[in-house]
């Protein structure tokens, strides 16, 4: 299936926070959104609790995220092989060198 880009606006305190506790759970930003993506296109809904209070989203959020990537990890077929990921990051280079 073919690759395509997305660009993601965030503030760069979350970014940086949310680089380094995908990183903590081995696991790349892009591993995680794509994650992401797959469980809300399965599941057609978000795939954790939303609530007014931040603390209860982010365990519930955290906790998902866990469950998911544990369910994937089991399963005989990976979200990606090695050479989509592979792919992926040459497009990704690709695309920005053409920006520079």
């Amino acid at each position: 299936m073919a690759q395509v880009s997305m660009t993601v606006r965030m503030d760069s305190q979350l970014k940086q926070n949310f680089d380094a506790l995908c990183s903590s759970m081995g696991m790349s930003v892009n591993a995680a959104i794509n994650i992401f993506a797959n469980a809300v296109v399965r599941t057609r809904s978000i795939p954790f609790k939303i609530s007014a209070n931040p603390k209860d989203v982010e365990d519930e959020a955290l906790r998902e995220f866990r469950e998911f990537r544990n369910m994937v990890a089991a399963s005989d077929r990976p979200e990606f092989t090695l050479d989509e990921i592979n792919e992926e990051i040459r497009l990704a280079r690709k695309e920005r060198a053409g920006r520079k």
